[in-house]
C-alpha cells in the first residue's frame, strides 16, 4: 500500500505484543499500533491521532 500511496495512514492492529513480531511489521511503514483486544474507545483513540499525524 505505501508503494502505491506514500501518504497513506496505516494502522496496525495485532494480538502480538509491540516488543515481539509486531515491532519488525511496525518498521514497514506502519503508523500505529493498537494490540488486541482493544475497545472501541481504545480504537476510535489511535485512528484519531494518527490521522491528525502531519
Amino acid at each position: 500500500m505505501k508503494e502505491i500511496n506514500p501518504g497513506i495512514k496505516v494502522l496496525l492492529s495485532s494480538g502480538f505484543s509491540i516488543n515481539g513480531e509486531a515491532s519488525g511489521i511496525l518498521a514497514r511503514g506502519c503508523n500505529g499500533f493498537i494490540q488486541k483486544p482493544f475497545t472501541i474507545k481504545e480504537l476510535s483513540g489511535k485512528t484519531r491521532e494518527i490521522l491528525e499525524e502531519k
